[in-house]
């Protein structure tokens, strides 16, 4: 593999990133992140590319957490929590749908980048925790995204404790989407990605945005802010073809417009 700390390879219409620092459980560089926000624009001007998918290299770790020898532990510079937290707002409303494969271990800033994404799949004998509170720091940036995926006091037990979570019960408490035998993992992960990117691509790429403002509104706010994008799409091309090519019982071809 290139000595790069990210990967990007195109499968078909995903976007393939592999977190590429397996001898050190791919932990988070300020390389890597920079790679990371390089890539996303890439992706985000190539209209083939239809969704993401972030993974790790080898079969030990998905993500160890930050490279604390590596700029992102902060000390004397904060550049390093920064460039994460960029990267997190980020990943959180871009404008492409995001899977993440747990293919090892996720731990620390790893859920930051898991959690970042629409769907997590993962291999059942994985462990994912928060065991920053044992070295005498605390998982600031990452617990805005546990408590908007699981309730606070399971949330907090994770966190305080700084216990290793097992897949199946991440799956339970939300955190992770579904849980495989390791050796499924990449065949469903795989035909997931095939069923989104079936979908039309404009649609999702609105809908997630927009989704993600409304999360932060009230109710009634958030209602009209989405009809008003409905009523967006509805313009579309894309409206139309889907609409008229299942009158027609075929197949819509998107125009992503």
């Amino acid at each position: 593999m290139p000595d790069l700390d990210l990967l990007f390879a195109y499968d078909g219409h995903t976007a393939v990133l592999t977190l590429n620092r397996e001898a050190r459980r791919n932990a988070i560089s300020v390389e890597m992140i920079d790679l990371f926000q390089r890539y996303l624009d890439d992706i985000e001007a190539d209209p083939n590319i239809r969704s993401v998918c972030i993974t790790g290299a080898g079969d030990k770790a998905f993500c160890s957490g930050a490279d604390l020898g590596g700029g992102l532990a902060g000390g004397a510079s904060a550049d390093g929590p920064k460039k994460y937290a960029a990267l997190l707002k980020r990943l959180a409303s871009f404008p492409r749908p995001l899977i993440a494969k747990l293919n090892g271990h996720c731990l620390a800033g790893g859920l930051g980048l898991m959690l970042s994404c629409d769907m997590v799949y993962a291999r059942a004998d994985i462990k994912i925790g928060t065991p920053e509170v044992g070295v005498g720091l605390f998982p600031m940036m990452i617990g805005a995204l546990i408590f908007r995926n699981a309730t606070r006091k399971k949330a907090l037990e994770m966190i305080y404790t700084a216990r290793l979570m097992p897949a199946d019960e991440a799956e339970r408490m939300g955190l992770i989407t579904r849980a495989y035998p390791p050796d499924q993992l990449d065949a469903a992960a795989a035909e997931k990605l095939a069923q989104i990117n079936r979908q039309a691509p404009l649609a999702i790429r609105v809908g997630r945005q927009a989704f993600a403002l409304a999360e932060e509104m009230p109710l009634d706010r958030a209602l009209d802010h989405l009809c008003a994008k409905l009523g967006e799409l509805l313009q579309t091309e894309d409206a139309a073809e889907g609409l008229t090519a299942f009158f027609e019982k075929r197949e819509p071809v998107w125009k992503n417009r």
